[in-house]
Protein backbone atom coordinates (compact mmCIF):
# COMPACT_ATOMS: atom_id res chain seq x y z
CA UNK A 1 0.00 0.00 0.00
CA UNK A 2 2.78 2.42 0.95
CA UNK A 3 4.24 2.43 -2.59
CA UNK A 4 0.91 2.70 -4.42
CA UNK A 5 0.79 6.13 -6.04
CA UNK A 6 -2.99 5.88 -6.36
CA UNK A 7 -3.41 6.00 -2.59
CA UNK A 8 -4.72 9.30 -1.26
CA UNK A 9 -2.64 10.49 1.67
CA UNK A 10 -5.05 11.73 4.31
CA UNK A 11 -4.63 15.49 4.81
CA UNK A 12 -6.54 18.75 4.84
CA UNK A 13 -5.78 19.18 1.15
CA UNK A 14 -7.21 15.81 0.15
CA UNK A 15 -10.44 15.95 2.18
CA UNK A 16 -12.48 17.28 -0.73
CA UNK A 17 -11.37 14.41 -2.97
CA UNK A 18 -12.54 11.91 -0.34
CA UNK A 19 -16.01 13.35 0.25
CA UNK A 20 -17.61 11.09 -2.36
CA UNK A 21 -16.27 7.98 -0.60
CA UNK A 22 -17.11 8.65 3.06
CA UNK A 23 -18.20 11.43 5.41
CA UNK A 24 -15.63 14.19 5.93
CA UNK A 25 -15.63 17.24 8.22
CA UNK A 26 -18.26 19.75 7.13
CA UNK A 27 -16.49 22.59 8.90
CA UNK A 28 -13.42 24.66 8.07
CA UNK A 29 -10.68 23.15 10.20
CA UNK A 30 -8.73 26.37 9.84
CA UNK A 31 -11.35 28.01 12.04
CA UNK A 32 -11.01 25.43 14.84
CA UNK A 33 -9.11 26.72 17.87
CA UNK A 34 -7.84 24.81 20.92
CA UNK A 35 -10.26 24.29 23.79
CA UNK A 36 -9.00 21.17 25.51
CA UNK A 37 -5.87 19.09 26.00
CA UNK A 38 -6.25 15.32 26.10
CA UNK A 39 -3.70 12.99 27.69
CA UNK A 40 -3.65 9.49 26.20
CA UNK A 41 -4.73 9.73 22.56
CA UNK A 42 -5.47 6.07 21.88
CA UNK A 43 -8.14 4.37 19.83
CA UNK A 44 -10.82 4.77 22.46
CA UNK A 45 -10.44 8.52 22.79
CA UNK A 46 -10.60 8.88 19.02
CA UNK A 47 -13.69 6.66 18.76
CA UNK A 48 -15.45 8.36 21.65
CA UNK A 49 -14.70 11.87 22.96
CA UNK A 50 -13.15 13.13 19.71
CA UNK A 51 -16.08 11.64 17.76
CA UNK A 52 -18.68 13.44 19.88
CA UNK A 53 -16.85 16.74 19.42
CA UNK A 54 -16.55 16.19 15.67
CA UNK A 55 -20.33 15.70 15.55
CA UNK A 56 -20.84 19.06 17.23
CA UNK A 57 -18.42 20.75 14.85
CA UNK A 58 -20.31 19.28 11.90
CA UNK A 59 -23.35 21.11 13.29
CA UNK A 60 -21.38 24.36 13.08
CA UNK A 61 -20.87 24.45 16.84
CA UNK A 62 -17.99 24.31 19.32
CA UNK A 63 -15.25 25.23 16.86
CA UNK A 64 -13.45 26.79 19.82
CA UNK A 65 -13.13 23.36 21.49
CA UNK A 66 -10.47 21.76 19.29
CA UNK A 67 -8.47 18.98 20.94
CA UNK A 68 -4.72 19.18 21.47
CA UNK A 69 -3.45 15.65 22.06
CA UNK A 70 -0.74 15.06 24.66
CA UNK A 71 1.50 12.00 24.93
CA UNK A 72 3.98 11.25 27.69
CA UNK A 73 5.02 7.63 27.21
CA UNK A 74 7.60 6.30 24.73
CA UNK A 75 4.89 4.56 22.72
CA UNK A 76 3.01 7.84 22.27
CA UNK A 77 5.68 9.22 19.95
CA UNK A 78 4.46 6.93 17.17
CA UNK A 79 0.95 8.36 17.54
CA UNK A 80 2.28 11.90 17.26
CA UNK A 81 4.18 11.00 14.10
CA UNK A 82 1.22 9.22 12.51
CA UNK A 83 -1.28 11.98 13.24
CA UNK A 84 0.97 14.95 12.48
CA UNK A 85 1.78 13.43 9.07
CA UNK A 86 -1.92 13.64 8.15
CA UNK A 87 -2.88 16.97 9.74
CA UNK A 88 -4.25 15.07 12.81
CA UNK A 89 -7.09 13.64 10.70
CA UNK A 90 -7.99 9.95 10.90
CA UNK A 91 -10.56 7.50 9.62
CA UNK A 92 -13.13 6.17 12.09
CA UNK A 93 -14.77 2.94 10.91
CA UNK A 94 -17.88 1.73 12.73
CA UNK A 95 -18.48 -1.91 11.79
CA UNK A 96 -22.07 -3.15 11.90
CA UNK A 97 -22.89 -6.78 12.64
CA UNK A 98 -24.38 -7.19 9.14
CA UNK A 99 -21.02 -6.41 7.57
CA UNK A 100 -21.71 -2.83 6.54
CA UNK A 101 -19.46 0.05 7.54
CA UNK A 102 -20.29 3.57 8.69
CA UNK A 103 -17.07 5.51 8.15
CA UNK A 104 -16.03 9.13 8.49
CA UNK A 105 -12.95 11.29 8.73
CA UNK A 106 -12.66 12.92 12.16
CA UNK A 107 -11.19 16.42 12.36
CA UNK A 108 -11.63 17.52 15.97
CA UNK A 109 -8.00 16.85 16.95
CA UNK A 110 -5.92 19.79 15.72
CA UNK A 111 -2.50 19.29 17.32
CA UNK A 112 -0.42 16.80 19.29
CA UNK A 113 2.37 17.55 21.76
CA UNK A 114 4.75 14.81 22.81
CA UNK A 115 5.82 15.83 26.32
CA UNK A 116 9.39 14.47 26.31
CA UNK A 117 10.20 16.56 23.21
CA UNK A 118 9.51 19.85 24.97
CA UNK A 119 7.96 19.64 28.45
CA UNK A 120 7.73 23.40 28.84
CA UNK A 121 5.77 23.73 25.59
CA UNK A 122 3.14 21.34 26.92
CA UNK A 123 2.98 23.21 30.24
CA UNK A 124 2.45 26.48 28.35
CA UNK A 125 -0.30 24.84 26.32
CA UNK A 126 -2.03 23.80 29.53
CA UNK A 127 -1.71 27.37 30.81
CA UNK A 128 -3.23 28.88 27.66
CA UNK A 129 -6.50 30.66 28.61
CA UNK A 130 -8.19 29.00 25.62
CA UNK A 131 -7.77 25.60 27.27
CA UNK A 132 -10.77 25.07 29.52
CA UNK A 133 -10.80 21.27 29.85
CA UNK A 134 -7.95 18.80 30.36
CA UNK A 135 -9.23 15.29 29.73
CA UNK A 136 -7.50 11.94 30.04
CA UNK A 137 -7.63 8.28 29.11
CA UNK A 138 -4.48 7.05 30.85
CA UNK A 139 -5.72 3.48 31.56
CA UNK A 140 -6.76 1.97 34.86
CA UNK A 141 -3.16 1.76 36.08
CA UNK A 142 -2.30 5.34 35.18
CA UNK A 143 -3.66 6.79 38.40
CA UNK A 144 -0.79 5.32 40.43
CA UNK A 145 -2.81 3.95 43.35
CA UNK A 146 -1.89 1.07 45.62
CA UNK A 147 -4.38 -1.70 44.82
CA UNK A 148 -5.19 -2.42 48.46
CA UNK A 149 -4.70 0.80 50.43
CA UNK A 150 -6.05 2.96 47.63
CA UNK A 151 -3.37 5.53 48.38
CA UNK A 152 -1.29 7.40 45.83
CA UNK A 153 2.14 5.80 45.42
CA UNK A 154 4.61 8.64 45.96
CA UNK A 155 7.69 6.45 45.69
CA UNK A 156 7.56 5.62 41.98
CA UNK A 157 10.67 6.97 40.22
CA UNK A 158 8.71 9.17 37.79
CA UNK A 159 6.72 10.79 40.59
CA UNK A 160 9.86 11.33 42.66
CA UNK A 161 11.54 12.96 39.67
CA UNK A 162 8.58 15.33 39.21
CA UNK A 163 8.65 16.27 42.90
CA UNK A 164 12.27 17.46 42.70
CA UNK A 165 12.73 21.22 43.02
CA UNK A 166 12.66 22.91 39.62
CA UNK A 167 12.03 19.66 37.72
CA UNK A 168 10.30 19.68 34.39
CA UNK A 169 7.27 17.35 34.55
CA UNK A 170 7.14 13.87 33.06
CA UNK A 171 3.91 12.48 34.58
CA UNK A 172 0.34 13.56 33.98
CA UNK A 173 0.22 14.63 37.63
CA UNK A 174 3.23 16.88 37.17
CA UNK A 175 1.89 18.42 33.99
CA UNK A 176 -1.56 19.15 35.41
CA UNK A 177 0.05 20.64 38.52
CA UNK A 178 2.45 22.86 36.58
CA UNK A 179 -0.24 23.99 34.16
CA UNK A 180 -2.57 24.97 36.99
CA UNK A 181 0.26 26.67 38.88
CA UNK A 182 1.01 28.90 35.88
CA UNK A 183 -2.67 29.72 35.49
CA UNK A 184 -2.90 30.68 39.16
CA UNK A 185 0.20 32.88 38.90
CA UNK A 186 -1.16 34.58 35.78
CA UNK A 187 -4.68 35.07 37.10
CA UNK A 188 -6.22 32.63 34.60
CA UNK A 189 -9.23 30.55 35.62
CA UNK A 190 -8.36 26.87 36.20
CA UNK A 191 -9.34 24.26 33.66
CA UNK A 192 -11.66 21.32 34.44
CA UNK A 193 -9.97 17.91 34.73
CA UNK A 194 -12.19 15.33 33.00
CA UNK A 195 -11.28 11.66 33.38
CA UNK A 196 -12.66 9.29 30.75
CA UNK A 197 -11.11 6.05 32.05
CA UNK A 198 -12.87 2.79 32.89
CA UNK A 199 -12.63 3.07 36.64
CA UNK A 200 -15.34 3.65 39.19
CA UNK A 201 -15.69 7.33 40.11
CA UNK A 202 -12.98 8.25 37.65
CA UNK A 203 -13.32 11.94 38.49
CA UNK A 204 -12.81 11.18 42.17
CA UNK A 205 -9.79 9.04 41.29
CA UNK A 206 -8.28 11.80 39.16
CA UNK A 207 -8.85 14.37 41.89
CA UNK A 208 -7.39 12.15 44.58
CA UNK A 209 -4.25 11.34 42.58
CA UNK A 210 -3.58 14.87 41.35
CA UNK A 211 -4.21 16.46 44.75
CA UNK A 212 -2.04 13.84 46.45
CA UNK A 213 0.80 14.79 44.11
CA UNK A 214 0.14 18.49 44.68
CA UNK A 215 0.28 18.10 48.46
CA UNK A 216 3.68 16.48 48.15
CA UNK A 217 4.82 19.37 45.95
CA UNK A 218 3.20 22.41 47.62
CA UNK A 219 0.46 22.23 50.23
CA UNK A 220 -0.77 25.75 49.56
CA UNK A 221 -1.13 25.06 45.86
CA UNK A 222 -2.93 21.80 46.64
CA UNK A 223 -5.46 23.67 48.76
CA UNK A 224 -6.09 26.16 45.95
CA UNK A 225 -6.60 23.30 43.49
CA UNK A 226 -9.00 21.52 45.82
CA UNK A 227 -11.08 24.67 46.16
CA UNK A 228 -11.05 25.77 42.53
CA UNK A 229 -10.71 22.80 40.16
CA UNK A 230 -13.63 20.56 39.15
CA UNK A 231 -13.17 16.84 38.47
CA UNK A 232 -16.42 15.49 36.95
CA UNK A 233 -16.86 11.74 36.79
CA UNK A 234 -18.08 10.01 33.65
CA UNK A 235 -19.14 6.63 32.33
CA UNK A 236 -17.81 5.88 28.86
CA UNK A 237 -18.60 2.95 26.60
CA UNK A 238 -17.59 1.93 23.10
CA UNK A 239 -15.73 -1.29 22.31
CA UNK A 240 -12.63 -0.23 20.38
CA UNK A 241 -10.03 -2.89 19.54
CA UNK A 242 -6.42 -2.00 18.83
CA UNK A 243 -5.80 -0.97 15.25
CA UNK A 244 -4.17 -3.81 13.32
CA UNK A 245 -2.17 -3.77 10.06
CA UNK A 246 -5.20 -5.48 8.51
CA UNK A 247 -7.38 -2.53 9.55
CA UNK A 248 -4.99 -0.10 7.88
CA UNK A 249 -5.05 -2.19 4.72
CA UNK A 250 -8.85 -2.49 4.82
CA UNK A 251 -9.27 1.29 4.96
CA UNK A 252 -7.08 1.55 1.89
CA UNK A 253 -8.93 -1.25 0.10
CA UNK A 254 -12.35 0.29 0.81
CA UNK A 255 -11.56 3.97 0.27
CA UNK A 256 -8.12 4.27 -1.28
CA UNK A 257 -6.97 6.25 1.76
CA UNK A 258 -3.47 6.06 3.14
CA UNK A 259 -4.17 6.47 6.86
CA UNK A 260 -1.32 5.62 9.23
CA UNK A 261 -3.57 4.99 12.23
CA UNK A 262 -7.31 4.58 11.58
CA UNK A 263 -9.71 3.49 14.31
CA UNK A 264 -12.14 0.58 14.12
CA UNK A 265 -15.06 0.43 16.53
CA UNK A 266 -18.61 -0.84 17.11
CA UNK A 267 -21.84 1.08 16.41
CA UNK A 268 -22.82 1.32 20.09
CA UNK A 269 -21.65 4.42 21.96
CA UNK A 270 -22.56 5.86 25.36
CA UNK A 271 -21.30 8.67 27.58
CA UNK A 272 -22.82 9.67 30.91
CA UNK A 273 -21.13 12.77 32.34
CA UNK A 274 -21.46 14.80 35.52
CA UNK A 275 -22.25 18.39 34.61
CA UNK A 276 -19.56 19.99 36.77
CA UNK A 277 -17.23 22.28 34.79
CA UNK A 278 -15.16 25.28 35.86
CA UNK A 279 -15.34 27.41 32.75
CA UNK A 280 -17.70 25.98 30.21
CA UNK A 281 -17.94 22.82 28.11
CA UNK A 282 -19.05 21.75 24.64
CA UNK A 283 -22.80 21.30 24.16
CA UNK A 284 -22.44 17.54 24.57
CA UNK A 285 -26.14 17.01 25.30
CA UNK A 286 -26.91 17.97 21.68
CA UNK A 287 -25.12 14.84 20.40
CA UNK A 288 -26.52 12.30 22.85
CA UNK A 289 -24.33 12.62 25.93
CA UNK A 290 -26.30 12.19 29.15
CA UNK A 291 -25.47 15.06 31.51
CA UNK A 292 -26.36 14.01 35.07
CA UNK A 293 -25.83 15.04 38.68
CA UNK A 294 -24.70 11.57 39.78
CA UNK A 295 -22.95 9.25 37.35
CA UNK A 296 -22.18 6.46 39.83
CA UNK A 297 -25.17 4.16 39.15
CA UNK A 298 -24.38 4.22 35.42
CA UNK A 299 -20.67 3.69 36.06
CA UNK A 300 -21.34 0.63 38.15
CA UNK A 301 -23.72 -0.80 35.56
CA UNK A 302 -21.10 -0.53 32.84
CA UNK A 303 -18.07 -1.58 34.89
CA UNK A 304 -19.76 -4.54 36.58
CA UNK A 305 -21.71 -5.81 33.58
CA UNK A 306 -19.65 -4.98 30.50
CA UNK A 307 -16.09 -4.69 31.82
CA UNK A 308 -16.19 -7.64 34.20
CA UNK A 309 -17.95 -9.72 31.56
CA UNK A 310 -14.99 -9.04 29.31
CA UNK A 311 -12.72 -10.47 32.02
CA UNK A 312 -15.10 -13.39 32.56
CA UNK A 313 -14.89 -14.22 28.87
CA UNK A 314 -11.18 -13.66 28.31
CA UNK A 315 -9.40 -16.47 30.19
CA UNK A 316 -11.92 -19.25 29.57
CA UNK A 317 -12.03 -18.23 25.91
CA UNK A 318 -8.24 -18.34 25.54
CA UNK A 319 -7.97 -21.69 27.29
CA UNK A 320 -10.73 -23.05 25.05
CA UNK A 321 -8.77 -21.99 21.98
CA UNK A 322 -10.67 -18.86 20.98
CA UNK A 323 -8.64 -15.87 19.81
CA UNK A 324 -11.45 -13.52 18.78
CA UNK A 325 -14.13 -12.23 21.14
CA UNK A 326 -16.99 -12.75 18.68
CA UNK A 327 -16.18 -16.43 18.30
CA UNK A 328 -16.08 -16.91 22.06
CA UNK A 329 -19.30 -14.96 22.69
CA UNK A 330 -21.15 -17.19 20.21
CA UNK A 331 -20.20 -20.30 22.19
CA UNK A 332 -23.37 -21.19 24.15
CA UNK A 333 -21.34 -22.21 27.23
CA UNK A 334 -19.55 -18.87 27.41
CA UNK A 335 -22.70 -16.86 26.67
CA UNK A 336 -24.62 -18.68 29.42
CA UNK A 337 -21.70 -18.21 31.82
CA UNK A 338 -21.67 -14.47 31.16
CA UNK A 339 -25.42 -14.17 31.69
CA UNK A 340 -25.14 -16.22 34.89
CA UNK A 341 -22.46 -13.89 36.22
CA UNK A 342 -24.42 -10.78 35.28
CA UNK A 343 -27.71 -12.02 36.73
CA UNK A 344 -26.51 -13.78 39.88
CA UNK A 345 -23.35 -11.93 40.98
CA UNK A 346 -23.39 -8.46 39.43
CA UNK A 347 -27.01 -7.29 39.19
CA UNK A 348 -27.72 -7.55 42.95
CA UNK A 349 -24.96 -5.01 43.57
CA UNK A 350 -26.47 -2.33 41.30
CA UNK A 351 -28.65 0.61 42.33
CA UNK A 352 -31.86 1.51 40.47
CA UNK A 353 -31.15 2.96 37.02
CA UNK A 354 -33.89 5.29 35.76
CA UNK A 355 -34.46 4.91 32.05
CA UNK A 356 -32.38 1.73 31.74
CA UNK A 357 -33.85 -1.71 31.00
CA UNK A 358 -31.20 -3.92 32.60
CA UNK A 359 -32.43 -7.14 31.00
CA UNK A 360 -32.19 -5.56 27.55
CA UNK A 361 -28.81 -4.05 28.38
CA UNK A 362 -27.41 -7.42 29.40
CA UNK A 363 -28.74 -9.08 26.25
CA UNK A 364 -27.24 -6.28 24.17
CA UNK A 365 -23.81 -6.94 25.68
CA UNK A 366 -23.79 -10.52 24.39
CA UNK A 367 -24.88 -9.21 20.98
CA UNK A 368 -22.13 -6.58 20.99
CA UNK A 369 -19.48 -9.11 21.99
CA UNK A 370 -20.69 -11.34 19.13
CA UNK A 371 -20.18 -8.68 16.44
CA UNK A 372 -17.68 -10.41 14.14
CA UNK A 373 -17.06 -7.22 12.17
CA UNK A 374 -15.41 -5.52 15.15
CA UNK A 375 -12.94 -8.41 15.38
CA UNK A 376 -11.92 -7.67 18.97
CA UNK A 377 -9.20 -9.98 20.29
CA UNK A 378 -9.28 -12.15 23.39
CA UNK A 379 -5.66 -11.13 24.02
CA UNK A 380 -6.70 -7.49 24.41
CA UNK A 381 -9.26 -8.39 27.05
CA UNK A 382 -6.81 -10.63 28.90
CA UNK A 383 -4.14 -7.93 29.21
CA UNK A 384 -3.39 -5.87 32.34
CA UNK A 385 -5.70 -7.93 34.54
CA UNK A 386 -4.02 -6.78 37.74
CA UNK A 387 -5.33 -3.28 36.98
CA UNK A 388 -8.82 -4.55 36.24
CA UNK A 389 -10.12 -7.41 38.38
CA UNK A 390 -9.07 -5.78 41.69
CA UNK A 391 -10.91 -2.57 40.74
CA UNK A 392 -13.92 -4.03 38.96
CA UNK A 393 -14.65 -7.46 40.43
CA UNK A 394 -13.43 -7.20 44.01
CA UNK A 395 -16.19 -4.71 45.04
CA UNK A 396 -18.80 -7.17 43.73
CA UNK A 397 -17.26 -10.04 45.70
CA UNK A 398 -17.12 -7.93 48.85
CA UNK A 399 -20.77 -6.89 48.50
CA UNK A 400 -21.99 -10.40 47.82
CA UNK A 401 -20.05 -11.88 50.74
CA UNK A 402 -21.35 -9.19 53.06
CA UNK A 403 -24.96 -9.75 52.02
CA UNK A 404 -24.82 -13.52 51.65
CA UNK A 405 -25.14 -13.37 47.90
CA UNK A 406 -23.79 -15.65 45.19
CA UNK A 407 -20.05 -15.62 44.39
CA UNK A 408 -19.94 -18.80 42.29
CA UNK A 409 -19.35 -17.03 39.02
CA UNK A 410 -17.02 -14.40 40.44
CA UNK A 411 -14.87 -17.13 41.99
CA UNK A 412 -14.76 -18.92 38.66
CA UNK A 413 -13.52 -15.72 36.99
CA UNK A 414 -10.69 -15.29 39.48
CA UNK A 415 -9.80 -18.98 39.13
CA UNK A 416 -9.60 -18.60 35.35
CA UNK A 417 -7.17 -15.69 35.75
CA UNK A 418 -5.08 -17.82 38.12
CA UNK A 419 -5.01 -20.66 35.60
CA UNK A 420 -4.22 -18.32 32.68
CA UNK A 421 -1.38 -16.71 34.66
CA UNK A 422 0.40 -20.07 34.76
CA UNK A 423 1.51 -19.10 31.27
CA UNK A 424 0.80 -22.42 29.53
CA UNK A 425 -2.44 -23.32 27.76
CA UNK A 426 -4.25 -26.66 27.71
CA UNK A 427 -2.20 -27.81 24.71
CA UNK A 428 1.07 -27.04 26.44
CA UNK A 429 1.68 -23.91 24.37
CA UNK A 430 3.04 -20.76 26.06
CA UNK A 431 0.65 -17.93 26.93
CA UNK A 432 2.02 -14.41 26.52
CA UNK A 433 0.84 -12.88 29.78
CA UNK A 434 0.69 -9.10 29.36
CA UNK A 435 0.47 -7.34 32.70
CA UNK A 436 2.24 -4.58 34.62
CA UNK A 437 2.59 -7.09 37.46
CA UNK A 438 3.47 -10.01 35.19
CA UNK A 439 6.34 -11.37 37.29
CA UNK A 440 4.31 -11.24 40.49
CA UNK A 441 1.15 -12.87 39.14
CA UNK A 442 3.04 -15.58 37.27
CA UNK A 443 5.17 -16.35 40.32
CA UNK A 444 2.02 -16.73 42.41
CA UNK A 445 0.39 -18.93 39.78
CA UNK A 446 3.49 -21.14 39.63
CA UNK A 447 3.05 -22.03 43.31
CA UNK A 448 -0.46 -23.43 42.83
CA UNK A 449 0.70 -27.02 42.45
CA UNK A 450 1.90 -26.96 46.05
CA UNK A 451 -0.53 -24.40 47.43
CA UNK A 452 -3.95 -24.16 45.78
CA UNK A 453 -4.59 -20.78 47.39
CA UNK A 454 -1.24 -19.24 46.41
CA UNK A 455 -2.78 -16.91 43.85
CA UNK A 456 -5.34 -15.58 46.34
CA UNK A 457 -2.56 -14.82 48.83
CA UNK A 458 -1.58 -11.75 46.77
CA UNK A 459 -2.87 -9.17 49.22
CA UNK A 460 -2.12 -6.35 46.81
CA UNK A 461 -4.93 -7.62 44.60
CA UNK A 462 -7.23 -9.62 46.87
CA UNK A 463 -6.79 -8.22 50.36
CA UNK A 464 -8.09 -10.73 52.90
CA UNK A 465 -10.13 -12.75 50.39
CA UNK A 466 -8.09 -15.91 51.02
CA UNK A 467 -9.67 -16.05 54.50
CA UNK A 468 -13.27 -15.96 53.23
CA UNK A 469 -14.41 -19.62 53.23
CA UNK A 470 -17.54 -19.00 51.16
CA UNK A 471 -15.36 -17.64 48.39
CA UNK A 472 -12.42 -20.03 48.66
CA UNK A 473 -14.75 -23.03 48.47
CA UNK A 474 -16.06 -21.90 45.06
CA UNK A 475 -12.62 -20.74 43.93
CA UNK A 476 -10.91 -24.03 44.73
CA UNK A 477 -13.68 -25.98 43.01
CA UNK A 478 -13.22 -23.95 39.82
CA UNK A 479 -9.41 -23.99 39.90
CA UNK A 480 -9.23 -27.72 40.55
CA UNK A 481 -11.70 -28.33 37.75
CA UNK A 482 -9.70 -26.16 35.34
CA UNK A 483 -6.62 -28.25 36.09
CA UNK A 484 -8.42 -31.60 35.93
CA UNK A 485 -10.82 -31.29 32.98
CA UNK A 486 -10.06 -27.95 31.31
CA UNK A 487 -12.02 -24.78 30.66
CA UNK A 488 -14.84 -26.13 28.52
CA UNK A 489 -15.85 -28.92 30.88
CA UNK A 490 -15.42 -26.60 33.88
CA UNK A 491 -17.99 -24.18 32.44
CA UNK A 492 -20.32 -27.07 31.64
CA UNK A 493 -20.10 -28.37 35.21
CA UNK A 494 -20.40 -24.87 36.71
CA UNK A 495 -23.58 -24.15 34.80
CA UNK A 496 -25.03 -27.47 35.93
CA UNK A 497 -24.32 -26.80 39.63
Amino acid sequence: MGNDKSAVLLSNETLETLSDKLAVPQYDRGEVTPGMVHFGVGGFHRAHQAYYLDQLMNMGKCLDWGIVGAGLLPGDEAMKQALSAQDYLYTLVSKNANGSWDSRIIGSIIDYLYGPDDPQALVEQLADPQIRIVSMTITEGGYNFDQITGEFIATTPAVQADLAEGALPSTVFGYVYEGLKLRKERGIAPFTVMSCDNIQENGVAAKKAILAFARLKDGEMATWMEQNVNFPSSMVDRITPRTSPEDIQAVYDHYGIKDGWPVVTEPFIQWVLEDEFNCGRPAYEEVGVQLVEDVEPYELMKLRLLNVSHQALAYYAWLMGYRFVHDAAKDPLIAEFLMGYMNQDATPTLSPLPGIDLDEYKKSLIERFSNAEVCDTVARLAAETSDRIPKWLMPIIAYQLQTGGDVKYAAAIVASWARYAEGVDEQGEPIDVVDNAKEQVMAAAAKQKDDSLAFLRQEAFFGNLVNEPEFTKEYLWALDSLHEVGAKETLSRLLAK
